[in-house]
């Protein structure tokens, strides 16, 4: 038996019509200014926080054999969610919200990204176009629905992604396995060969300077990420001959994964959800586009922890240069001033993980506004 939500986000749909101006009048003025020496001691209290944790972890062979494994499982759970933490302040570089000054940005950017294996200038580039072309059907650069034709199912009934049969029917081994898999190695597919990027550019490499994603004047930018990643890459061989592979594993390698779980997650569930639109270019706007975005709350701890970008998503996508302590007080305000057009969903983040990658199939072929379908056919997922 099928369960209903009790709202209808697609009924009598229309889209936003503020101007971006409007919205940033909104917003108390000093929410868009930089502190450089305020970013960098959340540098530092996350540094800390890591080498806290590596610390704490060398002492896992103290312990009784029972306690290992669980204390393991902690500190790759934990390390993950802190090493997040400088991606997410990285990021922030790559916006220039980090600091006013260019040259503090890309540097702290680069090195801060390069020791998480993330090509920073590649991933800058390609980042910014999804900024500029949030929810555009043929523009925008990552989490790109599939259409209906694109996944064979031409014919066939669709189904709006907001009505829900129970989590427990339609193969559900099978959407698990393909969350686990998403999740894990979704990041680096992504980097590698453009996984969920649009159609022009799929498998196309961010390591490649030559690649379709960037300009011939991006070249040596992109050589410089990947200088950035050789050099990381030799550290971690290094660490491997002075201690052993197994050590490399379990204090970095295992923890780069729980980074790739939460980055995806996190941008996935951003992108992704019945209640929001994507737009064909006749019915886009960068407003209304980055309107399409969805803030969520993880828990006190984790918002913290991942410096609220997982619950501050919709102030960032209209205003990328916010640093992310100005942007929960920002939220506050654009949520009063977007009324129905602010997108928050309070759902357990595992539950909506599986739901929408369960639900949220692909999208109709036509039409300016288009929302997620399913079919209750079997889908045999194209990448």
């Amino acid at each position: 038996m099928g369960v209903k939500r009790t709202v209808d986000p697609e009924k009598d749909f229309a889209p936003p019509t503020f101007t971006i101006k409007e919205l940033r009048d909104s917003v108390p003025k000093h929410c868009f200014q930089r502190d450089t020496l305020r970013s960098f001691t959340y540098v530092v209290y996350d540094l800390c926080g890591i080498a806290m944790l590596a610390f704490g972890a060398w002492h896992i062979q103290m312990l009784p054999m029972y306690l290992r494994a669980p204390a393991w499982a902690l500190y790759w759970i934990c390390q993950g969610v802190v090493c997040t933490g400088i991606w997410v302040i990285a990021h922030e570089c790559g916006h220039g919200a980090f600091s006013a000054n260019r040259t503090i940005n890309n540097v702290t950017g680069w090195v801060l990204h390069s020791a998480l294996l993330v090509p920073y200038y590649s991933w800058r580039h390609s980042h910014s176009q999804h900024h500029k072309n949030t929810n555009n059907m043929n523009r925008d650069e990552v989490f790109v629905p599939r259409t209906k034709s694109f996944r064979g199912l031409q014919g066939k009934p669709s189904t709006p992604a907001w009505i829900e049969d129970s989590v427990f029917e339609d193969s559900p081994l099978y959407n698990l396995a393909m969350v686990l898999g998403q999740s894990l190695f979704g990041w680096p597919l992504y980097l590698y060969r453009n996984a969920s990027g649009p159609k022009y550019a799929r498998g196309a490499s961010h390591f490649n300077p030559n690649s379709v994603l960037f300009r011939p004047e991006q070249f040596w930018s992109i050589v410089i990420s990947d200088i950035g990643l050789a050099l990381t890459a030799c550290v971690l061989v290094a660490a491997g001959i002075a201690f052993s592979p197994a050590a490399v594993l379990f204090y970095y390698g295992i923890p780069y994964l729980m980074v790739n779980f939460w980055l995806v997650t996190i941008t996935y569930l951003q992108h992704t959800d019945a209640g929001v639109p994507h737009y064909n270019d006749d019915g886009w706007s960068f407003v209304r586009g980055a309107l399409c975005t969805v803030d969520r709350s993880y828990g006190w701890i984790l918002n913290v922890c991942l410096h609220h970008i997982q619950d501050t998503h919709v102030a960032h996508h209209l205003f990328s240069q916010m640093p992310h302590y100005h942007a929960t007080e920002a939220t506050k305000h654009l949520k009063k001033k977007l009324g129905k057009y602010y997108n928050y969903d309070g759902t357990n983040f595992l539950v909506s993980l599986y739901k929408n990658r369960k639900y949220c199939q692909f999208v109709e072929d036509t039409g300016s506004v288009l929302f997620y379908r399913n079919t209750s056919a079997p889908v045999t997922p194209v990448s």
